[in-house]
């Protein structure tokens, strides 16, 4: 088994599509072609269906994946673990941000990692909270950002997560709607009125409506998407009211914000890892940021401009 086999293998898995894993590599199909099918001979199993449409993993190729990816890291690791002893870091570096984070200090911790390490390739991945974690315990990640709120439990010791920022949610409103005045909302005044939200994959989602439920209500969701910025265009439409991140909500200035005091939703970002793993180029960045992202103060519930 060799490691460009499972190069190939990962990059026809991640691709569905023989020509286009080729072409990361920047080989001709046949070639991948030709070394899926020694490797599946070295391992007496077939890993791909394959028809005139689609290529998908059959059971072996769904267990070998983690493996493969696994190895790939270890080899990669090896390889940056070496070239550190030159005191000189190589390689790559894959962190998941959720969005939208309260403020600049992520993009900033990755500007001064690049100005430190300028050999190591970047590669940014923006997704829901549960696909980052999801890629980061296969291996796909070496660092998260994620967001949290206090429906979700904690995340396990082994990822090293640490909370390095906290934001309000806001009740975001046209400003000819009723409740616009207000100084601040319960959720329990929301009972009933149209709501613009994030899909079920949200954190946003999963939390507003296990408060919901608390709060003796089922919220009235009349659209969803995953865009908080169409979010906030579909509420300057009229179309509903909107709980949001107070980074989210500020985007649009045309909004009323007001500040939602009761339950408090506030939203963690939380940075996590897994440390037994991470190879040399994440090591320091985790170090970096360990610096760089002590936790600021949070405002008090309903405290904030609107």
């Amino acid at each position: 088994m060799e490691l460009r086999q499972l190069e190939y293998f990962v990059a026809v898995a991640e691709e569905c599509h023989f020509t286009r894993a080729a072409d990361r590599f920047r080989v001709a199909q046949p070639a991948v072609s030709q070394q899926i099918r020694r490797l599946e001979a070295e391992l007496g199993e077939r890993l791909f269906r394959r028809d005139r449409r689609s290529v998908a993993l059959t059971a072996a190729g769904e267990a070998l994946l983690p493996h493969a990816r696994a190895m790939l890291a270890e080899a990669a690791g090896a390889k940056e673990s070496i070239s550190a002893l030159s005191g000189l870091l190589t390689g790559s570096l894959a962190v998941g941000l959720v969005q939208p984070l309260p403020d600049q200090r992520v993009p900033a911790l990755l500007g001064a990692f690049h100005r430190r390490h300028p050999q190591i390739r970047l590669t940014l991945v923006e997704e829901e909270t549960d696909a980052l974690l999801e890629e980061l315990a296969g291996g796909a990640l070496d660092v998260a950002v994620i967001g949290q709120g206090p429906a979700d439990p904690p995340l396990p010791d082994e990822m090293g997560p640490r909370v390095i920022a906290r934001e309000r949610l806001d009740v975001a409103l046209h400003p000819e709607h009723p409740l616009a005045q207000r100084e601040s909302l319960s959720l329990a005044e929301l009972r009933g009125a149209p709501v613009v939200t994030a899909p079920h994959s949200s954190k946003l989602r999963t939390n507003l409506e296990r408060a919901c439920r608390e709060s003796g209500f089922t919220p009235n969701v009349v659209a969803e998407t995953r865009d908080l910025g169409l979010v906030c265009q579909l509420v300057l439409q009229g179309i509903g009211v909107a709980v949001l991140p107070e980074s989210a909500a500020a985007a649009a200035p045309e909004l009323v914000r007001v500040p939602l005091s009761a339950p408090d939703l506030q939203r963690r970002i939380v940075i996590a890892a897994r440390p037994r793993y991470t190879s040399p180029a994440g090591r320091a960045f985790l170090a970096m940021a360990r610096r760089r992202l002590a936790e600021p103060e949070a405002a008090p519930p309903g405290a904030g401009p609107r």
